[in-house]
């Protein structure tokens, strides 16, 4: 089955730029682009086949990085983003010091644990359903509607849960989901594709690596005057999602730090590789990183320790970001009070100082890292969720939403939403698969947003049908309003108490509508790209983690000795979900910045395609001490579901505290005269490179 099959069209570009071929015909963009697919009864009948088929290629001439691109002039895929406020050149020029920098940031595989996967079952005339991990059932609604040629009506889409996504199944799904459906249409049977792990890797895009090169003015105290950045990324042969992810990266690029004046750009370049896509954190956490080397960069250049630099450029509430937002609900000072007296960072610091100065072969790092991370979709439009809520003449409650639960626990949370809202024990509610013929048009399950929308969304049903429920017992029982209520004993009608099944079933005989749709649309929020001004997040949910590391200055190897970490969830829905997130998401972003590395060779493919050359932490590589505690104390400004805050990519950036203490070990070399200037991921490799220039005075 080639393009020519194709009833439709031959595209799954997600925005709508058609420049993402489900078959390339012509050109061929990048190694591992699919050709064809074959169908056959058996995986090794298929696979046997496709090793049958005869190509002949061309070589072109062909960019794989953004040094390369960038000297061969490629082209953005999308177009860049400027945020400026104030006047960063005049600003710089007139700063008593400043300096200028590098940082390459390496991209990073979903590693997902269950890989993609697609099964399409055809139906009557135009119908066909599809079973897909996929984290916007929406988006490969529309995908297959349009490689099929049918209405959106014509296509269900389900999804009962996921094993991972991180990012990696909110576009990438589209390929697999269109050619299962095709062949299944074409054929008159159920098709199901799943490419090996190898096939998964190469075929389908990864984190966005970045050269950033940045320029910052700044007084002998360590206060930053102006920043000027520029953030270049390697964004693969098509657009994807590489415009709002190098977006968001300019959003972050100032971390938790006011930029008096400031100038950022972003570049998002064309390179014959895959085209990278979402992942946790969706940009954020390069910007994050750079403005962290810049903290780094300051305290070295003024002598004082980061976390002294840190605290003097915190936000302050009624100062403005980049991107002209208001800071309104800044809780860091007190976080990182709290965690630099419960981790007892000074004492440390000072130990692993005085143990540095004895020398040795391991040498010892720690660093303090805050987190501002803001919330919401910065494509406005996807800020709203829909919610489907059932109470069967039993008592018993089937809820759908428009989330996916891929093992963040979307779906408890949720379900604990309603069985609050009915005051029911949670065993009662039962959640369905989500399935776009139930509750349509969702947003994906990204950005951190699936309890603050879906969350809404469901309350929002559950109050209607609770509404009907008061109208009917001020009617049936001669009670008013204010004497009904719904309790974990039952139902309150005035002096009665009745069984909350018994009170359903009365609202039923009633003929009362025990079903409701919710609705939710995220308030305020609003964004102009041309100006690259506006409201892009409702909220920021803030960190802050401590890592104290040991590295060997003979190998370039460390050990997380210790990990410290304060969280912002607000008021938190599950403290016991939302701690494993925050555990999650730190080693996942410490493997980011430590051990995974991609590599192309010359010819553009992908070696590091399997867990035998591309290192994910193992179990053994998480803290030796993991301490992880919520602000039990933090109540969301806003108004989200129960005043919570997401929780899913916010700590992925706390992982940078483990790279900044790496830098510090390696820093010590120098007599902590010269900043490190690590690129990541800091492999074994650079580390000891690293060392090296350190040892030079270079």
């Amino acid at each position: 089955m080639t393009a020519a099959d194709i009833p439709g069209v031959n595209d799954i570009s997600p925005n709508g730029l058609h420049d993402d071929p489900i078959f390339a015909t012509e050109t061929v963009e990048f190694w591992g682009q699919p050709l064809f697919a074959v169908v056959a009864q058996t995986r090794d009948m298929a696979r046997r086949a496709a090793r049958l088929a005869k190509v002949r290629y061309r070589k072109l001439p062909h960019a794989l990085d953004i040094e390369s691109a960038r000297a061969a002039g490629y082209p953005y895929v999308t177009a860049p983003l400027r945020l400026q406020r104030g006047d960063a050149d005049t600003a710089l020029a007139g700063a008593p010091r400043r300096l200028a920098g590098r940082m390459v940031v390496g991209g990073q595989d979903h590693f997902y644990l269950e890989g993609q996967i697609a099964l399409a079952v055809p139906g009557e005339d135009a119908e066909v359903t599809v079973h897909v991990s996929t984290q916007h059932p929406s988006e490969v609604q529309h995908m297959v509607s349009h490689a099929l040629g049918v209405p959106a009506n014509a296509v269900t889409v389900s999804v009962r849960r996921m094993g991972g996504g991180f990012g990696g199944k909110e576009t990438q799904m589209n390929l697999f989901a269109c050619v299962a459906a095709i062949a299944a249409k074409r054929l008159k049977c159920a098709v199901k594709l799943r490419p090996d792990r190898d096939d998964d890797m190469v075929a389908t895009g990864k984190r966005h690596d970045f050269a950033i090169d940045y320029e910052v003015g700044f007084d002998d105290t360590g206060r930053i005057q102006a920043v000027r950045g520029d953030y270049a990324a390697r964004c693969g042969f098509s657009a994807d999602l590489s415009g709002p992810v190098t977006d968001r990266a300019l959003f972050h690029a100032d971390n938790a730090y006011f930029y008096p004046h400031v100038r950022l750009n972003s570049h998002p370049l064309k390179t014959n590789t895959v085209s990278n896509t979402a992942f946790r954190g969706f940009g954020g956490p390069q910007g994050i990183i750079a403005a962290e080397r810049i903290v780094e960069e300051i305290a070295y250049a003024t002598g004082q320790d980061t976390l002294s630099v840190r605290r003097r450029n915190l936000y302050e509430n009624g100062q403005l970001t980049p991107y002209h937002q208001t800071v309104e609900d800044q809780i860091l000072p007190r976080l990182i009070d709290e965690l630099e007296a419960s981790s007892d960072y000074q004492a440390r610091r000072r130990a692993i100082l005085e143990a540095n100065a004895r020398g040795g072969v391991i040498r010892r790092g720690i660093a303090l890292v805050p987190v501002k991370f803001g919330i919401s979709f910065t494509a406005t439009w996807f800020n709203q969720a829909g919610a489907l809520v059932h109470v069967y003449s039993d008592g018993s409650i089937k809820l759908n939403h428009g989330g996916c639960e891929m093992g963040q626990g979307l779906h408890t949370k949720v379900a604990q939403v309603v069985a609050n809202a009915f005051q029911v024990d949670i065993d009662r509610v039962l959640i369905t698969r989500t399935q776009t013929d139930k509750v349509p048009n969702t947003s994906a399950t990204a950005a951190s947003s699936g309890t603050d929308l879906n969350g809404m969304a469901a309350e929002d049903a559950c109050r209607q049908i609770v509404d009907r429920l008061r109208a009917f017992a001020v009617e049936a029982y001669d009670i008013t309003p204010d004497e009904f209520s719904l309790t974990s004993a039952g139902v309150v009608l005035g002096q009665r108490l009745m069984a909350f099944d018994s009170f359903i079933r009365a609202a039923y005989m009633a003929r009362i509508q025990l079903s409701a749709a919710g609705f939710y649309k995220t308030p305020k929020i609003h964004w102009n790209r041309q100006t690259g001004q506006g409201r892009p997040f409702y909220y920021f949910s803030y960190g802050a983690a401590v890592a104290d590391v040991s590295v060997d200055s003979l190998t370039g190897e460390y050990v997380i000795e210790r990990a410290d970490i304060l969280q912002d969830v607000g008021k938190s829905l599950n403290p016991a979900l939302d701690k494993g997130q925050v555990e999650g998401a730190f080693v996942q972003g410490t493997g980011w910045l430590t051990s995974e590395e991609l590599w192309w060779n010359a010819e553009g493919e992908l070696r590091t395609h399997a867990p035998s050359t591309y290192k994910i932490p193992l179990a053994s590589d998480r803290p030796k001490v993991f301490n992880v505690a919520l602000a039990d104390w933090s109540v969301n400004k806003e108004r989200s579901i129960k005043r919570s805050k997401a929780v899913g990519e916010p700590p992925f950036c706390l992982g940078i505290s483990v790279f900044e203490a790496i830098g510090m070990a390696v820093a010590s070399f120098a007599d902590y005269r010269i900043c490190p200037r690590l690129d990541a991921p800091a492999t074994p490799e650079r580390v000891l490179m690293a060392i090296e220039r350190m040892k030079r005075g270079a």
